[in-house]
Parts: structure tokens; C-alpha cells; sequence
């Protein structure tokens, strides 16, 4: 049932509407920020089409192919080899594969090629759903290319990703993309308050850093997030001063240090929202009510005086460039010098010429 789903209404009346007309492509790709649903509307299109019992083409939610669907097989260890294969709900016409390490395996888009083409074992269709699709390389996608290209009647494909512009443009082309918007500030504190994960004053606090995402809200440390920021603070206040070099360096030394290195993208994130802030305190029209960082907006706004609007938009496209790279194993410690001397550089009116990371 998609009313039990947070935010999207959109989507919710264009899924609807596909599945009362029986008109649901065999290939979509949803795209949208991590933590905002996705796999979740995935697999209520799974329940809606092997539901018993449905009810204006949506799923009942309680008979025992709903329920069944939502219990996701998962392997117990990290072992890369137990997820190489297709992992299936408790539903056996229901299935998703996830990368083992960093990229989607030829193997797997074979196995997916070969279940949909087996007609459902109890229910009406197949459903196979693929997370982080742009974990998918060249030699994968073209593996997956052959089922998009004609998906057999009874099965269905549906592609995650909060990344599509790192798909080949062969996949994009052959699925229906459909785009999630990442939920409102409102919508996550009222799921948090209303279900008793969070007391008021966390809540606001939580659905502000979350930038659109219940994941992030229900995970993020706070303590943790206060720390990260005031590393990250001290990175934008030296991009906007013209000696901040050797504060620069110092923080890229820190954020290599052995103890961060399961929070380095973490600590990018909460970069890319202070830049962005400040990007919005730079223009003097905008509406500075959806900043993340209210708290310190007193702060940022200190440092927008004077600053070129431009800036920190090339910062963000300098930080998302070097992202890219981190796919294939750069080494960090050169290339987040890089990074923070770079965007030290960048001029107010063109981007620089773009970096190449060393690679381990």
C-alpha cells in the first residue's frame, strides 16, 4: 500500500495509475537521493503484483504474499561470495542483487537474464530489483543490456540509483525513469515523532541534517555530525580566505588520518551541505528557510559577504568530480590535497581544467 510510504506523492499517483491500467513498463529506473524510498516503492510494486488479494490494483499488505515479500534473504556474513548471486525474499518471484564490493558482476546480470526468463513459481510476475545500478560497468550493463532490451511478459526489472548520469546511456534509454524527490524537512520529523523514534527537539534536528533522507536521519550520530561539521566549517572558512592554504593541508591531513577512514565520504557529505548553505546565503533573494545548518546560519552568513555566488557552486562540481574517481580506487590522501588546493584556486568565473587522481 503506498500510503504507507513517506512522501512522493507524485510517484505514488503515477504507480497507481500504471498499475489500474496494467500498463507497467518491464524496465524502470528509479532515481533519486540514497534513503528516500526507492527500494521500498520497489517492493511495493513487487507486493502489488503477486498480492492474493489487491485492492485497486495496489497490494492488501496483509495476506501472505505481502508479508512475504518484504523479508529480504540477506547473507548473514561479508563475505563478497555470498552475494554474488541473486538474493531472494521469502516471496520466490522477488529477488534483488547488490554489488559485492564496488561494482555490479557480469555473473549476476546473467543470473537476473536467466530467472526472468522461468515464468513466476507463485505469483503472477517476476520481480527483480538491482541497487546502486551505477555500480554497474561497462562489461555488467552490457550483460543486463539483452533482458532490458525485451523483458519477458511476467517479469520485471527495476534499476536503483542516486547516481544516473553514471549509467551508460544504452541502460537509461531502454527503462521508464521515474525521478523520487528527496522528502521535506516536515515529512521526516513528523515519521520520526509520530513513530516515537525521536523526541521534538531531536527530531528537527535529525530531519534537518538528513538533506531529504530517513536513512540518514535514523542513522546519523549526532555527536558525530557536530564533529564532522566543525572539521568541515574550518575547510569553508579557509576556501573563502585567500591565506588558508596551510589550513587546507592541515585538514586534508586529518581527514586521512587511520581513525576516518570509514567516515571520508561521510565528512565530504557534510562538506558538499555546508558549501551548498553557503551558496545559498550568497544570493541575497533566496529563500534561506530551507538551509540544513540553521544553527550556524549566523556563521555562514558572515562568511557569504563578498563572496562570488559562483565559487561555491564550482566547489560542489569539484567535490563531485573527485567522488567519481573514488569508484576506482584513487588514493586519498594526494587526491584530497588536490581537491582542497584546487577548489583554494578555482576562479570566480570558469572552472578549472579537471584533475586526474592517482590511482592505487
Amino acid at each position: 500500500m503506498f500510503d504507507e510510504l513517506i512522501g512522493n506523492d507524485r510517484v505514488k499517483k503515477l504507480l497507481r495509475r500504471m498499475l489500474q491500467s496494467s500498463r507497467l513498463p518491464g524496465a524502470m529506473l528509479f532515481s533519486g537521493e540514497d534513503g528516500v524510498g526507492k527500494k521500498l516503492f520497489a517492493l511495493e510494486i513487487a507486493r502489488a503484483l503477486n498480492c492474493r488479494n489487491p485492492q485497486g490494483g495496489e497490494a492488501c499488505g496483509t495476506c501472505a504474499a505481502c508479508k512475504r515479500t518484504l523479508k529480504i534473504n540477506y547473507p548473514a556474513g561479508d563475505d563478497s561470495d555470498d552475494w554474488k548471486g541473486i538474493i531472494w525474499t521469502d516471496h520466490a518471484d522477488v529477488g534483488l542483487v547488490v554489488a559485492p564490493k564496488r561494482v555490479l558482476l557480469v555473473d549476476q546480470m546473467r543470473a537476473i537474464e536467466n530467472a526472468a526468463n522461468y515464468r513466476p513459481f507463485e505469483g503472477k510476475a517476476r520481480v527483480f530489483i538491482v541497487e546502486d545500478a551505477d555500480k554497474l560497468n561497462e562489461n555488467s550493463a552490457n550483460a543486463l543490456l539483452k533482458i532490458l532490451e525485451e523483458p519477458p511478459p511476467t517479469s520485471y526489472i527495476i534499476l536503483l540509483t542516486s547516481r544516473p548520469a553514471w549509467l551508460l546511456p544504452t541502460i537509461r534509454s531502454r527503462c521508464q525513469i521515474i525521478r523520487f524527490s528527496p522528502l521535506t524537512a516536515a515529512e521526516i520529523e513528523n515519521h520520526l515523532t509520530q513513530n516515537k523514534m525521536a523526541n521534538a527537539a531531536e527530531a528537527r534536528v535529525r530531519a534537518r541534517v538528513a538533506r531529504g533522507s530517513l536513512s540518514r536521519a535514523l542513522e546519523e550520530d549526532l555527536d558525530d555530525f557536530l564533529e564532522q561539521r566543525k572539521a568541515m566549517l574550518e575547510v569553508v572558512e579557509a576556501l573563502v580566505r585567500s591565506d588558508g592554504r596551510l589550513q587546507l593541508l592541515r585538514s586534508a591531513e586529518q581527514l586521512n588520518e587511520a581513525q576516518y577512514k570509514n567516515e571520508y565520504e561521510r565528512y565530504l557529505d557534510v562538506l558538499e551541505t555546508l558549501i551548498r548553505d553557503l551558496w545559498l546565503c550568497s544570493l541575497d533573494d533566496e529563500d534561506l528557510g530551507i538551509i540544513v545548518n540553521q544553527d550556524v546560519l549566523p556563521q555562514l552568513k558572515g562568511l557569504a559577504k563578498g563572496l562570488d555566488s559562483k565559487r561555491p557552486a564550482i566547489w560542489i562540481g569539484q567535490i563531485e568530480e573527485m567522488r567519481e574517481q573514488l569508484v576506482v580506487n584513487i588514493n586519498r590522501k594526494p587526491a584530497t590535497d588536490a581537491l582542497f588546493l584546487t577548489m583554494a584556486a578555482a576562479s570566480a568565473t570558469e572552472l578549472p581544467p579537471k584533475r586526474r587522481y592517482i590511482i592505487k
